[in-house]
């Protein structure tokens, strides 16, 4: 089995890396993909080292999967030429998450529906996938009607550049702005472009993503802040449910979801946290308590890395599900 990382050496593709020096199952080759800046360096992988190659000859290689990590319009040029050479494509950017032909996939939750012949696989977006990991089993039992949701989401969701400006603006050294504000000591309301409607690209893919990896019929709404932190992040759920439930009985639904991991006892200021959840791959709940405000609510609050089940985690998942199907070997 031969793998392509594209976007290699960016912060995604170095947490895939990562992953994949302890990955149980046997491969032939890497191949690390990257900008024409990289082409030539190495990196190290499992104490060798990989030397950095163009797209345009990783084409040429024998491959059997390429996980894309490098922006949007590179997945929407490549990725039909990979599958043309009979290449699955798993791709963390947005290119092709709300096409109908693509399933749109978190292991956990609905590896079961990918078959042989879906060739482009999506990534959700981060703030999306642990939002479903928390609720899925929550909707499957009581039925969701409504969430309301407040991300609040490290600078490592924007890249290495974000990273440059916080600690810029820590040590009073000028560099550059990819926020149209001041993050360090800051909160901004605004994560990716506004759209017509008010709402930011990364609210409506919560949203819209939401909707078709659980229900169609569930009504959203959000709102996405970003915070000077360096990884994790974190969200505010508010849902309503179709049917009555017990705390108690919800949590212990909560709790018996694989990858969740419930941290909730606030007598002992135990409760999810972003610094806790950094280099882990599980999504992390606490705070569930009734919303008395409205019938058959509740709020929770939802940490992950943002980097691993939010981005590399649930590549590397969706292509151990590809091996065990006997897709690719």
């Amino acid at each position: 089995m031969n793998i392509a990382i594209v976007g290699a050496t960016g912060l995604v593709g170095q947490v895939i890396l990562e992953i994949l020096e302890k990955f149980e199952f046997d491969f032939d080759n890497i191949y690390a993909i990257a900008s024409k800046k990289s082409i030539g360096k190495s990196i190290k992988f499992r104490d060798q080292e990989i030397t950095i190659i163009s797209i345009e000859n990783s084409v040429e290689k024998e491959i059997d999967v390429a996980i894309f990590s490098a922006g949007k319009e590179l997945s929407l040029k490549w990725a039909p030429i990979f599958v043309a050479k009979g290449i699955y494509v798993i791709d963390n950017s947005s290119a092709w998450r709300m096409d109908e032909t693509k399933k749109l996939i978190v292991p956990e939750i609905n590896g079961h529906i990918l078959e042989r012949n879906d060739k482009i696989i999506p990534n959700p977006n981060c703030s999306t996938i642990q939002m479903v990991m928390a609720i899925h089993s929550i909707h499957a039992k009581y039925n969701i009607l409504r969430i309301i949701v407040s991300t609040y989401q490290s600078i490592s969701g924007t890249g290495r550049k974000a990273i440059a400006q916080l600690e810029g603006e820590q040590n009073s050294v000028e560099t550059e702005k990819v926020y149209p504000y001041q993050i360090y000591k800051n909160a901004i309301p605004h994560c990716d472009e506004f759209e017509k409607n008010g709402y930011t690209k990364e609210e409506m893919k919560l949203v819209n993503e939401t909707n078709k990896i659980l229900d169609s019929n569930i009504s959203i709404t959000a709102t996405a802040v970003r915070l000077p932190i360096s990884g994790g992040h974190s969200e505010s759920i508010n849902l309503t449910l179709e049917n009555q439930f017990k705390i108690d009985d919800l949590k212990s639904v909560i709790k018996n979801s694989k990858g969740v991991i419930l941290e909730d006892n606030p007598s002992k200021n135990l409760y999810p946290m972003p610094l806790s959840s950094q280099g882990k791959d599980d999504v992390y709940v606490g705070r569930v308590r009734r919303d008395n405000s409205c019938e058959n609510s509740l709020n929770m609050w939802v940490v992950s890395d943002n980097l691993r089940k939010g981005a590399a985690t649930n590549t590397v998942q969706i292509m151990k599900l590809l091996i065990e199907k006997g897709f690719i070997n």
